[in-house]
């Protein structure tokens, strides 16, 4: 196994033992903890955990006790999908291969498991062991913006209203819906090494670069990849009449524009010892095929 592969996966399994110990749903109102886990357990990459234990490691500080933020974002992501594959949103019926959570649990429980997951997202952060209260206070910050009324919830009101039209108005809705929670998955790190500063710019620098080729990468994946690879409804952009990067440039120039944006990230973190892991983090993302 590769030393890349095998430090993803130490960090992707930190993250798996640590929520898994969560909602356990032996309570009168289980089932809203069989929602939760249900969304929270069912895969996926683990993508923003892994950059928030990665900066912490980079910057110097001990990962294990970046755990915590880097799960908060998680349950704060997994909330979003939610919400956004819910009738009123998306409405999709697939997420990760598996029915949407609305489809199992229905509308009303799928809306409360999200409301639980985010509000769980920030006792996560208030009560997180081995960090000061300073920390556990800026990581709050960071979140809360991260996920807030200028960030992903921000991205996803640009998203609705549909009216977004031109390349720098779609970059906005993105580095909003999608960029922020990266960013502050990256920023998370940072705050519990204790990294301020020109290192914790770098390291958003290189999330929001990362963030926008991880998107016209998906909007190239709507396009051209096949619904069991890729565990979600394919083409649902188009039918929702939604303006994407391969409809305004084309999916020759989207897949420049991923390698022009991949390098950029890479070369805002080129300078600090260490990074090879983030480095490489960047190109399998730009890379991927689901």
């Amino acid at each position: 196994m590769c030393a890349f592969r095998l430090r993803y996966d130490t960090y992707r399994a930190a993250v798996e033992e640590y929520l898994g110990g969560l909602f356990p749903p032996d309570k009168p109102y289980g089932r809203l903890q069989e929602a939760m886990r249900y969304s929270l357990m069912a895969g996926g990459k683990r993508v923003r955990p892994v950059v928030t234990l990665a900066f912490c490691d980079l910057m110097g500080g001990e990962w294990r006790r970046a755990i915590p933020f880097a799960c908060a974002l998680e349950l704060v992501h997994t909330y979003s999908l939610i919400h956004d594959d819910l009738p009123a949103m998306d409405d999709d019926d697939l997420r990760r291969g598996k029915p949407t959570c609305h489809k199992v649990y229905g509308e009303a429980m799928a809306i409360l498991a999200g409301d639980a997951l985010q509000a769980e997202a920030f006792r996560l952060l208030a009560t997180a062991p081995g960090v000061s209260d300073r920390q556990r206070a800026e990581a709050a910050a960071v979140l809360s913006k991260a996920c807030g009324a200028d960030g992903m919830v921000a991205g996803q009101v640009l998203d609705i209203l549909g009216l977004t039209r031109s390349r720098g108005e779609l970059e906005l809705l993105h580095s909003l819906k999608t960029g922020a929670m990266i960013q502050g998955a990256a920023e998370l790190g940072c705050v519990a090494a204790g990294a301020e500063g020109p290192q914790r710019e770098k390291a958003a620098d290189y999330a929001r670069h990362i963030g926008l080729a991880f998107q016209i990468r998906d909007d190239i994946l709507d396009v051209t990849a096949d619904q069991q690879v890729l565990g979600k409804t394919v083409g649902s952009d188009r039918r929702e009449g939604k303006t994407t990067f391969v409809d305004l440039l084309g999916l020759e120039a989207c897949e420049a524009l991923v390698v022009q944006e991949t390098a950029k990230a890479k070369a805002a973190i080129a300078d600090l010892p260490g990074c090879e892991f983030l480095v490489n983090l960047a190109e399998r993302l730009a890379d991927r095929r689901n």
